[in-house]
Order: structure tokens, then C-alpha cells, then sequence
């Protein structure tokens, strides 16, 4: 087996025993909230005239669990249905499935999360790399301040500004839902651009909020790697700034990669407050919404997705960065 195959199993099985302890606590936590709607629901059956058998039986199927039994019970039945990726059925969806309902609402936070992130990062990269090199300058001392401002400010800050001054003070973007109505869905020129349009604000915001993290941490990589012996010894041999500049870009941006890897999935947390601003029907809005209605299953199944986005992100990053970087690569080989 080779050293990526071994490196991958590990981080598989520490990874699915993470899920399942979050998965675990998440259960007690959801059942802990007070209100009980599982309860709620046998009642108004049984009060509609239904048997208490049938009632149990027609809200387990609804719910996903066994509401009678133990809270034992219940978290064995939620577990034996969590290993097949059965997570139960939503109660504020018309009992569709939850891995459904999460599935139709993932693609509204992914692209945008996805688009603004990898927005920021290339334009944070470029003017890191010349924030460290002009960092005695006027410019170097402009793009570090405003990497620091930036990163300073909260993503739902960052979006009720923007939402504020180009929805409401310059109306020139839509800042609520995701497509305009009157748009018929389909592969067609209006509906398209109904979709940029309204993704300009959510995209903007992530990109704003990503920003400033990755010019600050771009410019301390470059300004480490400019300390380096071989960037030293490039330029007593008379090599060319291009050549140099090269050199210093692409090993100052190897660390970046990881939290890149790491920030996509931690951004689908983060969605929760941006998709509020902007009425975006994603992973964030149905989580709260799924807390405001008592909807365990959907609950559930919204943490257990977002901490396995954040677990496989984090198994990405460092899977890519061995692979990348032969300084790691190599280390892993002599010790194998």
C-alpha cells in the first residue's frame, strides 16, 4: 500500500468516527431543545380519533425515530438509520425525505460558497504576494490595512452593508431569493442571468468576509519565504526578479492550500447568517428554519452534513498538500 493509500485509510476511519460522534451529540442535543413536537403530533393524532398504536406508529414513520420509546431507543433507531443514509422524513417539508430536502437546498450554498472563495482567494494571493514585497511602501502599508479592516468584520456585517448600499441606497442588485419569478427555470438567457444576478451580493459578501485572511496570511508566507537561503543565493547568482518572484509565489502559497481546503467547508457553517440577509434558499436558511419549527430529523441531518463537509475538507487538505509539496511527500517515503 502506498503512503497516500495508508494516509487516506486513516484519515477515512478517523473521519467516520467523528461523524458518528457528532451525529451522537447532536441527537441528544436537538432532543434536549425544549418543545416536542414528536410528542405534539401522536397527540393530534390520536385526538383526530387514530388508535395510540397506529399514531406512534404513523409519526416513527414521519419523524424517523420511535417517538414512545426510550431516548436509548431512539438514539439506536436514529443510528441504525444514519448507517444506511436514511436520516428520516421533515415535518415542515410535507414528510420528504431529509437527505432530499438537504440535497435540494446544498446546491444554493455551494456554488456561491465555492465562487466567493475562490474569488478571494486568487485576488488575496496576488495582492499578499505584493503586500509582503512593497511592504515598506505606501502600497504595501494600503493592502495590509485593508486585509486587516476586512478580516476584522463579520460576514453579516459585510452583507447587510453591501445588501444596504446596492439594494436599497443604489438599487442596482437584487438582494432577495436566489432567481427572479417571473423566469421561467430551464437552460435559457433569462433564467441564467435572473441566477447571476442574484448570486452577485451572496458571492461578494463570501469574498469580502475571505478576503482579508488570505492577503494576511499570503504576506506572512512570502515574508518568511523571502528569508529563505535559496531566495538568497537566486539572487547573488544574478537571476532575473520574474524568475524570483516565481519562486517566492509558488513556495509561499503550498500552506495556503490546506486552509483553502479547509475554509470551503467551514464557509458552509458560516452560509447560515449571509443566507438569512439574502433570503438564499440554502444549507444555512434551512437550518434555521429547521430550529424555529422543532424539526429534529432536518436538524440532524443539516449539522451532521455541514460537519462532514468540514471533516472531508480537512481530509482533502492534507491529502493535497502531501502531494504537492515534495518536502512532505519525501519525509513520508524515507520514514516509510
Amino acid at each position: 500500500m502506498t503512503v497516500i493509500a495508508r494516509r487516506l485509510a486513516g484519515h477515512l476511519a478517523r473521519g467516520i468516527v467523528m461523524i458518528l460522534v457528532v451525529a451522537t451529540i447532536s441527537f441528544f442535543i436537538v432532543r434536549s431543545i425544549p418543545g416536542d413536537p414528536v410528542a405534539a403530533n401522536v397527540q393530534k393524532l390520536i385526538e383526530q380519533g387514530m388508535a395510540p398504536e397506529a399514531a406512534e406508529q404513523a409519526t416513527r414513520v414521519l419523524y424517523g425515530f420511535q417517538p414512545s420509546g426510550s431516548l436509548w431507543q431512539q438514539y439506536t433507531d436514529y443510528m441504525a438509520g444514519l448507517l444506511t443514509f436514511d436520516l428520516g422524513q421533515s415535518v415542515t417539508h410535507a414528510g420528504a425525505p431529509v437527505t432530499q430536502v438537504l440535497g435540494e437546498a446544498a446546491k444554493w450554498t455551494v456554488l456561491p460558497v465555492l465562487a466567493g472563495t475562490l474569488l478571494s482567494f486568487l485576488v488575496g494571493i496576488i495582492l499578499g504576494v505584493y503586500a509582503a514585497i512593497k511592504r515598506t511602501g505606501k502600497l504595501g502599508d494600503i493592502l495590509a490595512i485593508s486585509g486587516s479592516l476586512l478580516h476584522g468584520v463579520p460576514q453579516y456585517v459585510l452583507g447587510l452593508l453591501l445588501s444596504a448600499i446596492f439594494a436599497t441606497l443604489i438599487p442596482i442588485l437584487p438582494a432577495d431569493g436566489p432567481v427572479d419569478i417571473l423566469f421561467e427555470p430551464g437552460f435559457n438567457a433569462g433564467y441564467i442571468g435572473s441566477l447571476a444576478e442574484h448570486a452577485v451580493l451572496p458571492v461578494l459578501t463570501y469574498a469580502l468576509a475571505a478576503y482579508g485572511g488570505w492577503i494576511l496570511a499570503m504576506k506572512s508566507s512570502v515574508v518568511t519565504v523571502l528569508g529563505d537561503d535559496f531566495i538568497l543565493a537566486a539572487e547573488l547568482r544574478g537571476m532575473r526578479r520574474s524568475i524570483i518572484f516565481r519562486y517566492i509565489a509558488r513556495n509561499a502559497i503550498l500552506p495556503l492550500f490546506t486552509i483553502l481546503a479547509l475554509s470551503l467547508g467551514l464557509l458552509l457553517g458560516g452560509a447560515v447568517f449571509i443566507e438569512r440577509i439574502f433570503n438564499y434558499p440554502g444549507l444555512g436558511l434551512l437550518l434555521l428554519d429547521s430550529i424555529t419549527m422543532r424539526d429534529y430529523a432536518l436538524m440532524s441531518g443539516a449539522f451532521l452534513l455541514i460537519t462532514a463537509a468540514i471533516i472531508v475538507a480537512n481530509i482533502l487538505a492534507d491529502l493535497f498538500y502531501s502531494v504537492i509539496d515534495p518536502r512532505v511527500r519525501g519525509g513520508e517515503e524515507v520514514g516509510a
